[in-house]
């Protein structure tokens, strides 16, 4: 399975992008998660986990974004929890691999199932985006420390956990485990290096 540069992915999301500010958003995030996952390599053991796989996944997991923006550069937020799917879509008709494109259908809070979809009335198919290998759930977990909110900000661990409990215990648990798995990231020298952004504690 061929792996895409960076300058490639970069090049991908320069396509998609409809605009200068909604390309910044997306991929200085994506650049971000990159480097949180980065941190948390370590703790999965030497070999453990495919850097190179990583460090795409990473970079493409949110380039569905750039399918929910409007004329007027405005997000719909009532469809992005479809970014995923569409992102994987959008790699599929791009002809990258299967296990490049679930990295966008398998990122979102910590896995949809499908009793998830059915039971929030979410728009997406029934099934389940649930991440299975190493790789997957260390881009998902990776992703819940930063958010591209206005302004973009990183949050704690307590600040995640506390998302997370709206949608039941059982995903308060399965970020719990996630934590137990890859350990936490320092945040700090990350947001001093994008000065408009902050660490939300909770």
């Amino acid at each position: 399975m061929p792996i895409p540069t960076t300058a490639r992915i970069r090049a991908l999301h320069e396509k998609y992008a409809p605009s200068a500010e909604a390309f910044d958003l997306v991929f200085t995030h994506c650049e971000i998660v990159w480097s949180i996952a980065e941190q948390l390599m370590p703790a999965s053991g030497v070999g453990a986990v495919d850097e190179e796989l990583v460090r795409a996944g990473c970079l493409l997991h949110d380039i569905g974004v750039y399918r929910l923006f409007d004329d007027g550069g405005g997000l719909d937020h009532a469809k992005y929890v479809r970014h995923g799917l569409l992102g994987h879509e959008l790699l599929a008709a791009e002809g990258f691999s299967e296990a490049l494109c679930r990295f966008c259908s398998c990122h979102t809070g910590v896995g949809l199932t499908a009793a998830d979809v059915l039971r929030q009335g979410l728009p997406l198919p029934p099934a389940d985006y649930v991440p299975v290998t190493r790789e997957e759930r260390l881009v998902m977990y990776a992703d819940k420390f930063h958010t591209k909110a206005s302004p973009p900000r990183f949050l704690s661990f307590p600040a995640y956990a506390e998302q997370a409990g709206r949608f039941g215990e059982d995903k308060v648990a399965a970020f719990h485990a996630l934590r137990a798995e890859f350990g936490e990231p320092d945040l700090g020298a990350l947001a001093s290096a994008h000065g408009d952004t902050c660490v939300e504690q909770s």
